[in-house]
């Protein structure tokens, strides 16, 4: 099984404010794209949401993953292992439980690397995420953020 390879990107235009995420993943020859923009939300929430959604759309359970991301909210907090902390206490006073009780549904179904990349710098792809996701939040007649809560 080769390895699929995510790049995800959130944006949002004042924070709270629309966002949208932006996904590009890469099977082999294969590519697909996938964006949808929010109504009011935040930045954290439409990086974390768009690495939800392009694991959700992983087709076998056990795939190799690289995810791509210039989040520092997402990659360090699995990488350096505080979303199995908060996990363990209830999520108590952080923000996104929602999200974070979804990626970790999905991340385990997978083999999942994260990668940091830095934003809006040479990486293509990081770029068309990044494009897709300002192009959602600046859609028209977007529906609600569900799990957004105001402070």
């Amino acid at each position: 099984m080769p390895t699929i390879t995510i790049y995800t990107d959130g944006s949002s235009l004042g924070n709270p404010g629309p966002g949208g995420y932006g996904i590009v993943m890469i099977s082999g020859p294969h590519r697909k794209e996938m964006s949808q923009g929010f109504r009011l939300t935040t930045n954290n929430r439409m990086e974390l949401l768009a690495v939800c959604v392009a694991l959700e759309a992983l087709k076998f359970p056990g795939s190799e993953v690289t995810v791509f991301s210039d989040s520092r909210y997402v990659i360090d907090a699995v990488a350096k292992g505080w979303v199995f902390g908060w996990e363990k206490k209830g999520f108590a006073n952080k923000k996104n439980p929602d999200l974070w009780m979804r990626f970790l549904r999905v991340f385990r179904r997978h083999r999942v690397r994260f990668v940091w990349v830095k934003g809006h710098a040479e990486t293509a792809e990081n770029n068309r995420c990044d494009m897709l996701a300002v192009a959602a939040a600046n859609g028209t007649d977007l529906p609600d953020d569900a799990g957004y809560q105001p402070e």
